[in-house]
């Protein structure tokens, strides 16, 4: 017996399939026999069998052929492979219209997405959450389809005739990356304002860290070490990275790959934003929360913001030295920068916190799925699990794709989350009615596929992007959350220096960014784990390359391995272990050439010069370079400020860019006061 065909027929109607297959799929050759699954087709000399299976929301199909050799045998698996194709093409659904003062919105969507609407109806503000799904994926569908004509939220005046003194000094766009930086900058003296369209402290994600990488936020004085314990919420032992392989070729089987220090910390996300805000107010910072960012109009001395208060609907006017975007992948700013192309890639990406209802057996909480597919492709996408525990009885679980936007297939939350709650008890054994649900979490995690450090405009003058809305995160494991915590100190410093000697413009602001050019380089990983829209691959393929991969990160020392999925993989480890994947897995090349094709090929090659060039100047000048660039600082900071700024850039470049970020010396006297207790 060997198998000569697997393929995924998209649909979840598998009865459908079947029925085609054994009533009107009329084979050239060959005596058909119908079975239960499928057909056999009977030759003198051997035969064929055909049969199907769901899972995951969709179909798949095998071809076994019972003897060694089928007279014609590639005429029929081509004639069956065209014609189930265009039976059963591809279909990206799009949602429905909603008229939300004639209908709610678990009416409007229940014929669609009838599990969606099922179970946000039992999540605690379960129907605000699904309205807030629903306008992200139109907002984001909007984007998507029409990108050459994004809405203009941002112009330059000549003047705003505001008088001389800026109400603030910054202020920050979103509440949740937005405050974490609000408060280190409100603490070093300056006024912050930030706004947040949603209650302050709400948050559709929850954040996993390490101790090492949170350290730096110690090290900056934004926490002591007990107020960052009082917001953990777990911290597990190990972290597994397990990649579907039961269809895969032996040699794209692979071991679980350990992680114990990767994303091991579970926060409280609720309590660490609440926290910060403590921390901006008693610095003298202002909070305006359930407010909406509308538009904003910048001169050479100030920036004026216009937003409305939701519940009233009564418009704000607010002025400013500079405006922070850190609103995430919807901003309408961060799309207007950049020409309406903000983002190469993007991860849809749902979930749910659960807090119990679960069998004990279902999840070691000491434990955490760091990475996990439990199928091959489903209907396009290659399906990845998350799971953190959290505190209690309580699991983080997501489901995301990495996926290269269409205007025909944008990406859609609402698809989702319906595969979400249909496939959640082949992931993890549960039962689906006795779980107690506590949160949605749920965004559109967006990345820019770098080959230089000045690609991409994260600034305009008087205006800075950070966290996702600059679109700079890592193609494995981290969100904006994870670029904003390894890059807070530079981020910190550099704006310090601007702020002080007003350096606003934009070619002085694009120097403050979160790039890394050993994480840019590693976009081509991230553009391999993608289908095209329209393209059938066989379904094993992406298990097959990531396995592979991971295999090798396997065999690799923890160090190494963990360096890896951290972002802090140096020239020499990324090159020893491509090298290898090439060599053990000649067919490696082949597949990724298919997938990302010549175009983006040749843009790899930009970023892979690029981190060998900072890999070099690293290797040259890291030890040095930075403390005589501070030795300097006397005689630069005020005589030449914008060169002093360009140097304390590339002093920060040398460490950054390759992995290794150093707390320089010049932040560490700022402390935050710790919180008082209540």
């Amino acid at each position: 017996m060997k198998e000569v065909l697997y393929l995924e027929v998209p649909t979840e109607a598998i009865d459908s399939v079947r029925s085609w297959l054994q009533e009107q799929f009329q084979p050239k050759l060959g005596n058909k026999v119908v079975t239960a699954d499928g057909f056999r087709l009977q030759f003198p000399v051997g035969e064929l069998s055909v049969f199907v299976w769901s899972v995951q929301r969709t179909t798949y199909l095998k071809v076994f052929r019972w003897s060694q050799r089928v007279p014609g045998e590639r005429q029929i698996l081509q004639q069956l492979r065209c014609e189930i194709r265009a039976q059963f093409p591809y279909h990206y659904p799009v949602p429905p219209t909603i008229n939300s003062s004639q209908q709610s919105i678990f009416t409007a969507l229940a014929q669609d997405y009838p599990l969606t609407v099922k179970y946000f109806q039992k999540i605690p503000n379960g129907e605000s959450d699904l309205n807030r799904v629903y306008w992200w994926e139109n907002r984001w569908r909007e984007g998507v389809r029409h990108p050459q004509q994004p809405q203009e939220v941002i112009s330059r005046v000549s003047t705003l005739n505001e008088g001389n003194t800026p109400g603030y000094d910054l202020i920050y766009l979103g509440g949740a990356l937005g405050v974490i930086h609000a408060a280190v900058m409100a603490h070093l003296g300056y006024q912050v304002l930030l706004i947040e369209r949603l209650p302050f402290g709400r948050m559709n994600r929850e954040w996993n860290i390490s101790r090492a990488e949170f350290q730096s936020l110690i090290d900056l004085g934004l926490f002591t070490p007990t107020e960052f314990e009082s917001l953990i919420a777990r911290e597990y032992q190990d972290g597994f990275n397990k990649f579907f392989d039961a269809n895969n070729p032996p040699k794209a089987k692979a071991p679980v790959l350990h992680t114990p220090t990767v994303l091991n910390v579970a926060l409280d996300s609720g309590k660490l934003l609440h926290l910060c805000g403590e921390k901006l107010r008693a610095a003298g910072g202002e909070i305006w929360e359930e407010t909406e960012f509308c538009r904003a109009v910048i001169d050479d001395t100030h920036v004026r913001v216009q937003a409305k208060h939701l519940p009233t609907g009564r418009e704000q006017q607010v002025t400013g030295r500079l405006l922070v975007d850190a609103m995430g992948s919807a901003s309408a700013i961060a799309w207007q920068l950049n020409g309406g192309r903000a983002f190469d890639s993007v991860c849809p990406t749902v979930g749910a916190v659960i807090d119990g209802g679960y069998e004990p057996g279902m999840w070691d909480s000491t434990y955490g799925d760091v990475l996990n597919s439990h199928g091959d492709i489903s209907r396009g996408r290659q399906l990845i699990w998350e799971l953190f525990p959290g505190e209690g009885d309580e699991l983080t679980i997501y489901l995301f794709h990495y996926h290269q936007p269409h205007p025909d297939n944008p990406g859609s939350l609402l698809e989702m989350y319906e595969d979400f709650f249909a496939i959640l008890p082949e992931y993890r054994r549960c039962d689906m009615e006795r779980l107690s649900w506590k949160k949605a979490t749920f965004g559109y995690i967006p990345a820019h596929f770098s080959t230089s450090s000045r690609d991409r405009r994260v600034a305009f003058d008087r205006l800075l992007a950070i966290g996702d809305a600059a679109s700079l995160q890592s193609p494995l494991v981290f969100t904006g959350f994870g670029s904003l915590i390894r890059n807070l100190p530079r981020l910190t410093d550099l704006l310090d220096t601007a702020l002080k000697h007003d350096l606003l413009k934009a070619a002085d602001l694009e120097q403050i960014r979160s790039y890394q050019s050993n994480i840019a380089v590693t976009w081509l990983f991230s553009r391999g784990m993608m289908v095209p829209t329209g393209r059938f691959l066989p379904p094993q393929r992406l298990n097959s390359m990531l396995n592979i991969f991971f295999g090798i990160l396997a065999a690799e020392p923890p160090t190494v391995a963990a360096a890896f999925v951290k972002d802090r993989a140096g020239w020499l480890p990324f090159n020893r272990m491509a090298l290898k994947a090439a060599w053990t897995h000649p067919a490696l090349l082949y597949w990724i050439a298919q997938l990302v094709g010549p175009q983006d090929f040749l843009r790899w090659i930009g970023s892979y010069l690029s981190f060998t060039r900072d890999a070099l100047l690293s290797a040259v000048g890291s030890r040095w370079f930075p403390q005589w660039v501070r030795g300097l600082q006397p005689a630069l900071q005020f005589r030449h400020p914008r060169l002093w700024l360009w140097l304390l850039a590339r002093s920060y470049a040398v460490t950054y860019s390759v992995g290794t970020p150093r707390l320089e010396q010049s932040l560490a006297p700022h402390k935050i006061p710790a919180s008082q207790p209540h």
